[in-house]
């Protein structure tokens, strides 16, 4: 088992790790909308969900994997009637992968700094 690390995506606000490698598994913390580079949650809707997947995109990518090797996304939403303006950003961030993974997508009451989405994920390397 393998700690990811990396600062293309926000520091852990918590006691967890970005991603852990476990064989050829990677198993990334949920990702919300924070910039890694300012340190601050995007404004909008759209910016936080492209945001969260960029973030999960860097933490794949240090151990050699790409959102193309995603096998499982959660979704958490903060306003599931958002969920046609998800699925339209979400679509077209994952246009050039040959394979969508499987995904849940579940409304929440609250989600960690006022973020409105909230996404993990499980991928393979190689």
């Amino acid at each position: 088992m393998k700690i990811i690390n990396t600062s293309g995506a926000p520091k852990p606000v918590g006691p967890y790790s970005q991603g852990i490698l476990s064989g050829n598994l990677i198993f990334t913390a949920g990702q919300i909308g924070i910039n890694p580079k300012t340190g601050k949650l995007e404004e909008t809707f759209e910016k936080q969900v492209l945001q969260a997947l960029k973030n999960l995109e860097a933490i794949l990518n240090r151990v050699g994997a790409s959102k193309c090797s995603i096998l499982k996304v959660t979704v958490f939403l903060k306003d599931i009637t958002k969920f046609k303006e998800f699925n339209k950003i979400y679509k077209e961030f994952l246009k050039d992968c040959p394979v969508k993974p499987a995904r849940s997508v579940v409304e929440v009451s609250n989600l960690p700094l006022g973020a409105e989405v909230e996404i993990e994920c499980i991928a393979q390397r190689g």
